[in-house]
């Protein structure tokens, strides 16, 4: 049986930076690519030493999860790491949203995960990994980042009942949850109708460096993954303090 890894979101960002690390590290017999570019898919692929299998669907149409399920089923693969990395976000309060943007925010990051990994468990066997990319944003609401954060909370929390709805099976679930990343999210998120709702985005992380940490930490069974001391305070914090302090040092921070 054919052993893969499903990688979404892979032509920008963390998700051609998971697909690259796993091109290194695993020992898969293709790699599935998921995102809307396919230029960029196609670039990656060649990129790689491992067989590649090119799937351009935008996730945020129902259609494409179907044409993912209908691959799959007739493919009948062992799913042997899913990383579901497909998501952008946006800077702004809610009422700076427009409907579009509410509307494909929650799509994507929300049912189009929840989905991609619905279609992809009965192809999951002992020992495969499911990584989810959430965010540190998810451990508390955030003003100026209202909707966004709300999709990542959603997320983390979707992610760590998962692991144990899947634990009986031997499958290793994480959500990720970094700090600022240094990717296209900066540029997209600032593309809206208030770009200054967070002024700057200091100290962000390397992508490599998140894939490299979280699959590690993934193998020895960790169910959550901040990937730097600054998300591991905000998750520590989040569990200590009402939500209203950790909200109102944000609400400051941002404005800097």
């Amino acid at each position: 049986m054919k052993k893969i890894g499903i990688v979404t979101g892979a032509s920008s960002g963390l998700g051609r930076a998971y697909a690259k690390h796993l091109d290194k590290v695993m020992e898969l017999d293709e790699l599935w690519l998921i995102a809307r570019r396919e230029k960029r898919l196609v670039a990656l692929a060649n990129s790689l030493r491992c067989d590649c299998r090119i799937l351009a669907l935008d996730l945020k149409n129902r259609e494409s999860i179907s044409l993912l399920q209908l691959a799959l089923e007739a493919e009948k693969p062992r799913v042997s790491v899913l990383v579901s990395a497909a998501g952008f976000g946006k800077f702004g309060r809610a009422e700076d949203m427009t409907a579009e943007e509410t509307e494909d925010m929650i799509a994507l990051n929300c049912r189009a995960a929840a989905e991609v990994t619905r279609v992809c468990i009965p192809y999951l066997h002992r020992g495969s990994r499911v990584l989810e990319i959430a965010s540190c944003a998810a451990f508390q609401p955030l003003p100026g980042m209202n909707l966004y954060a709300a999709t990542k909370a959603f997320l983390l929390r979707y992610t760590q009942a998962l692991r144990w709805e899947l634990a009986p099976r031997g499958v290793l679930v994480t959500a990720v949850c970094p700090y600022w990343v240094k990717t296209e999210f900066m540029a997209v998120a600032r593309d809206t109708a208030n770009p200054e709702a967070v002024r700057h985005t200091p100290f962000a992380m390397r992508p490599e460096a998140v894939a490299a940490w979280s699959l590690t930490m993934n193998g020895l069974g960790l169910g959550v993954v901040t990937c730097g001391p600054i998300p591991f305070v905000m998750e520590v914090g989040s569990k200590v303090l009402p939500a209203r302090v950790p909200m109102a040092i944000w609400d400051k921070w941002r404005k800097i």
